[in-house]
């Protein structure tokens, strides 16, 4: 990396982070798995941040209905493959960047990504690989960011010592090796995760519940929309920018949300709380369903 290039692209950086921070991200290294929507923003916000070393990963091409969230996405990227579009993007933003670039084969090298890549970013929504992408990140050490599948921006730290979201939240998949998990057992470990956001946030409150329920049963495809989306991959960001300066924010394994409409960030609900909430989630999502 060229030194007069790289203080010159980053200069107005600093003031809000200090030259010695700078350095850490000049030096630092994250792995990003899925560059689409989230992950796309997420890893864009890293190298213009100045981070020196990033890995991206994504077995999908762009589509139309991509165009209406995610950055990389234009009519003349259809069709080619994210990976590739996404990292000759970033090379424009920074010709001297360390890029490694996968494709499907990125879940078959995780044992070298989270061994070389300490911060990871899930820009992924595919259940079994994200599951092997937090346990190998646990056995080398590695911190993941994440967030929900929520109509509210969200961001979640899940440090190497703290459960993962298949034991918290009760997946059906704990001990079952990930190429075994069945399409079943992912459906039903997304609902987990729906019922989560249903009961800790407003999220209820910002969507068409028929269209959600269509989409939890599989009959459309997700949800998006842009500001939500760059905003939660802006969070993801930040929170990968403050460990590897060093810095402590108070996001943790539970994570939080932004509530756009009302101006207020929400927290998990107390245990009492959420679990009452929690029943109510589950009925109301039950009738959804059988509606």
């Amino acid at each position: 990396m060229t030194q007069d290039f790289y203080s010159e692209m980053t200069t107005r950086n600093i003031g809000f982070i200090s030259e010695a921070e700078q350095a850490r991200l000049k030096g630092g290294a994250v792995f990003v798995a899925g560059v689409g929507g989230m992950g796309g923003v997420a890893v864009q916000m890293l190298v213009r941040a100045g981070v020196g070393k990033i890995a991206i990963a994504d077995l999908d091409t762009f589509e139309v209905s991509n165009l209406n969230r995610q950055l990389f996405a234009f009519t003349d990227t259809v069709d080619r493959l994210k990976a590739e579009v996404t990292a000759e993007g970033l090379k424009r933003i920074n010709p001297d960047l360390d890029l490694l670039v996968l494709g499907a084969e990125w879940t078959e090298r995780l044992d070298e990504l989270a061994r070389d890549y300490p911060v990871i970013i899930n820009g992924c929504d595919d259940i079994p690989a994200t599951a092997q992408l937090y346990r190998k990140a646990k056995q080398h050490g590695a911190t993941v960011i994440d967030a929900y599948a929520s109509p509210l921006p969200s961001v979640i730290v899940v440090r190497p010592n703290d459960p993962r979201p298949e034991d918290r939240l009760g997946y059906p998949i704990k001990g079952v090796d990930w190429k075994s998990i069945t399409d079943e057992q992912a459906a039903d470990s997304f609902m987990k995760e729906l019922e989560w956001v249903m009961t800790h946030s407003s999220s209820h409150t910002h969507i068409d519940l028929t269209a959600a329920a269509e989409m939890a049963a599989g009959k459309r495809k997700r949800m998006s929309f842009a500001p939500m989306v760059t905003t939660a991959g802006c969070l993801m960001a930040g929170e990968a920018l403050a460990i590897l300066m060093g810095r402590k924010t108070k996001t943790d394994y539970r994570g939080w949300f932004i509530n756009t409409r009302d101006a207020k960030c929400e927290r998990p609900l107390p245990a009492p709380i959420g679990w009452l909430k929690g029943i109510v989630v589950r009925r109301l999502m039950q009738k959804l369903l059988a509606g």
